[in-house]
């Protein structure tokens, strides 16, 4: 049987901005829970020793894997800028207020696409 279209974009891309190995973290949950451009073995490079760093993600939240949610520890708090349609977009920060606490410091909204600025931090 072919593939139908579907009706809204189903990936997400993340900019995940603290330390590296708190951006490894949530990219590792993350993985766990969606289809990802980021491999398991690929770590966040700090290519820079004073400069703030920002790394990316993308994921397919068409089909979530349910996975047993043990807490997630963060060093400290990290941005996370999340971007993708709204259907995506809603399902995305779903999973990630079931993984850590999330507060909304800013959202911008377009004709079809949603962006959301995040602090994440360990429950």
């Amino acid at each position: 049987m072919g593939r139908t279209a579907r009706s809204h974009p189903e990936t997400v891309t993340v900019e995940i901005s603290g330390s590296k190995e708190d951006a490894r973290v949530v990219f590792d949950v993350l993985r766990s829970c969606f289809a990802s451009d980021r491999g398991a073995d690929e770590e966040p490079q700090q290519l820079h020793e004073t400069r703030p760093m920002v790394w990316l993600g993308t994921y397919d939240v068409a089909d979530a894997r349910e996975v047993g949610r043990m807490p997630v520890r963060l060093g400290a708090a990290v941005q996370a800028d999340v971007q993708g349609g709204y259907w995506a977009v809603d399902r995305f920060r779903t999973t990630l207020d079931s993984l850590f606490t999330v507060q909304e410091t800013c959202a911008a909204s377009g004709d079809q696409e949603r962006d959301l600025h995040l602090r994440l931090e360990s429950r």
